[in-house]
């Protein structure tokens, strides 16, 4: 058996459970576009820098794009003895070009290969996970729009407590998914410097020029410090966080629209094709995806978790230890991409029954701190005598099996003579609702600025990206 491209200080032949241990190729294979590119990148700098002639370069090159070739169409299968991706490619390049292809390596290191590999995936995946986020918003714009005169009760602690508008509700969570865009944004520019060039740890007596690459992969610049940057892994620690975030925010609104789905709020009916139904009780109509997408979250924190584990510990400079960085980036990543392609779609498709949501705002005396408001203006009283006085109205209410928006105002005024027939006006749900006009608030003028304020945003990062 020949030796490995990698061994040469190796004399025997590794352990089977070594090699079992060792070799990443079942899934670092994912990176082959990215370790062809930069493998490109790299014999174009070390051609232009005089480091192999021109000949050579043209044989790299077409032997690395037949190598894609094969790869994409199967004919050079990934599941051979190869240690990882980079010697995979490697060694069919050198059967095809020859010594041309054992001078690519010249001046470079897998340390400083792999980090370049992966930091393209990643960056290439801060990209389209912010695009399918600008997709999202813009389905929550859509429907924000359409229902920005629906009355919904706005709740805390689940509990019914002011009355908004659906519109206004959907903003809440297109706010959300704006930050989660801007959180990979950031983490692109801010990672978007090429470590191609860094060898081992220290760099390489080789004349080289770092910029040529970065420009070539579309890098800003090279990175600054080369020990620092072999054995860097920030930049998926950031995409794993940004994932488990946006994760986050994307399982509380699934939770709500399991609510919001049951027979006890009535809200909304989720689209045939995205519910399922039960093997036993044909009656049954389940929100699969908001619940896949619930759990799915949980797998996303533990990625992020497992890899801030790995690093931990690790001293300067690369330990073979980040080898575990790759897998739980490339199940973070899969995740994300199908969870905001199909709750895109789920939202696009899923019907609202507006009556059921309004019946809704007659239940838990909403507008409530509206009357308390209203006797701190009228009544010229403190709010804490207000909110007292308040308080034995809901407990009236009660008492008779109304809400606070039925009582007449011969009603209210029995409870307490501070109560003037004005007061029964401000108990009405709609007109509580668009008397929070003030800055962020949720009349329907303010939901609407707000809708048109994220629209142009959006008009603006769609150019940006």
């Amino acid at each position: 058996m020949g030796k490995k491209i990698a061994s040469a200080r190796i004399t025997t032949e590794s352990s089977r459970l070594l090699k079992e241990l060792n070799d990443s190729l079942p899934f670092d294979r994912e990176l082959y576009r990215e370790d062809i590119e930069g493998s490109k990148a790299h014999a174009f700098m070390l051609k232009e820098q005089g480091i192999i002639s021109k000949e050579d370069y043209k044989k790299i090159v077409s032997g690395l794009d037949r190598v894609k070739d094969e790869i994409e169409k199967g004919i050079f299968s990934l599941d051979g003895d190869d240690e990882d991706i980079h010697m995979a490619v490697e060694r069919r390049l050198t059967e095809i070009v020859g010594d041309a292809g054992k001078r690519l390596h010249t001046a470079r290191s897998r340390n400083d290969q792999v980090a370049t590999d992966f930091r393209l995936y990643v960056q290439n995946r801060n990209r389209e996970l912010a695009n399918l986020l600008l997709n999202l918003i813009e389905s929550f714009l859509q429907k924000a729009a359409k229902y920005h005169n629906i009355l919904l009760p706005g709740m805390t602690h689940l509990q019914h407590a002011q009355p908004i508008n659906l519109g206004y509700h959907l903003m809440a969570y297109a706010s959300m998914f704006k930050r989660d865009y801007e959180r990979f944004v950031d983490s692109y520019r801010r990672n978007n410097l090429s470590p191609l060039g860094c060898a081992a740890l220290a760099g390489t007596p080789h004349p080289i020029d770092r910029t040529i690459t970065a420009k070539i992969l579309g890098f800003d610049k090279p990175t600054l410090n080369c020990l620092d940057t072999v054995s860097d892994r920030d930049f998926a620690l950031e995409i794993l966080f940004n994932i488990a975030t946006m994760m986050m925010h994307i399982s509380r609104l699934s939770e709500e629209l399991i609510l919001w789905s049951t027979s006890e709020f009535g809200f909304i009916k989720l689209s045939d094709k995205h519910a399922t139904g039960s093997s036993i009780m044909p009656q049954k109509k389940n929100p699969d995806i908001p619940e896949l997408l619930r759990g799915k979250t949980g797998r996303t924190y533990g990625n992020l978790v497992s890899l801030l584990t790995v690093m931990k510990g690790l001293p300067l400079a690369y330990n073979k230890d980040t080898q575990e960085d790759k897998e739980g980036v490339f199940d973070s990543v899969r995740t994300a991409e199908l969870s905001l392609k199909v709750l895109k779609e789920m939202v696009d498709e899923m019907q609202v029954d507006s009556e059921a949501m309004e019946r809704a705002c007659n239940v838990g005396h909403l507008s409530a701190t509206d009357l308390a408001d209203y006797l701190v203006k009228e009544a010229a009283l403190p709010f804490r005598d207000a909110y007292h006085i308040v308080g034995d109205v809901v407990n009236y209410a009660e008492k008779i099996g109304k809400d606070i928006s039925e009582l007449s105002p011969k009603e209210l005024k029995e409870i307490d003579e501070r109560i003037d027939e004005g007061a029964a006006a401000v108990l009405d749900n709609r007109r509580s609702m668009e008397a929070r006009s003030s800055e962020g608030g949720t009349s329907s003028s303010r939901t609407l600025e707000q809708i048109e304020e994220l629209r142009r945003w959006l008009k603006e990062a769609k150019k940006s990206l």
